[in-house]
């Protein structure tokens, strides 16, 4: 087996090492080298690929979860609307446990049988008033012309009459 070759003197492979920083900096900071033409179309057709692929699987997401978060937008507005339904529900309960309980009193039951069947327990006497009636307005022909009398207080043939001699125009 040979042997590795070594250089032949350590003096020729070792570079001058700087004295002072700036010449640190410089020494180890090489120039930069403008980029070509194919190189620079080369990078930007490889960023505009990639922004691409990202736009396209950002798209694909957003496609993906509109669907269901649209069917649990629409889910949460239905249970929205039966929650408030339920309060409704619940009020309504409570409004016809109260009357419930006030129809098993029977000292209630008796006040009502009192005033809407006019109801009186035995030895009482029941006075009953009576509205007066108004005066009954004439049927014939009026003082002011022998016209007859129209409107809600003539009998019903009036009105009648009335509505047929409108509906052909000669109504006054």
């Amino acid at each position: 087996m040979p042997a590795p070759r070594r250089p032949a003197s350590r003096a020729t492979t070792r570079t001058r090492r700087p004295s002072t920083r700036a010449d640190l900096g410089a020494a180890q900071t090489p120039k930069p080298v403008p980029p070509t033409a194919a190189e620079v179309s080369h990078r930007r057709a490889g960023l505009t690929t990639r922004a691409a692929v990202l736009g396209l699987i950002v798209c694909a997401l957003v496609v993906s979860l509109a669907l269901p978060l649209r069917t649990y937008l629409w889910q949460r507005s239905q249970i929205s609307q039966a929650e408030a339904a339920q309060q409704d529900q619940k009020a309504r309960v409570a409004v016809l446990a109260a009357e419930d309980q006030q129809l098993s009193d029977p000292a209630y039951v008796a006040a009502e049988a009192r005033r809407r069947l006019h109801f009186i327990k035995p030895g009482e006497t029941a006075y009953v008033l009576i509205e007066p009636t108004p005066e009954p307005m004439p049927s014939g022909p009026s003082k002011t012309g022998g016209a007859m009398t129209t409107g809600v207080e003539a009998p019903w043939y009036s009105q009648l009459y009335g509505s047929v001699r409108a509906a052909d125009g000669e109504a006054k």
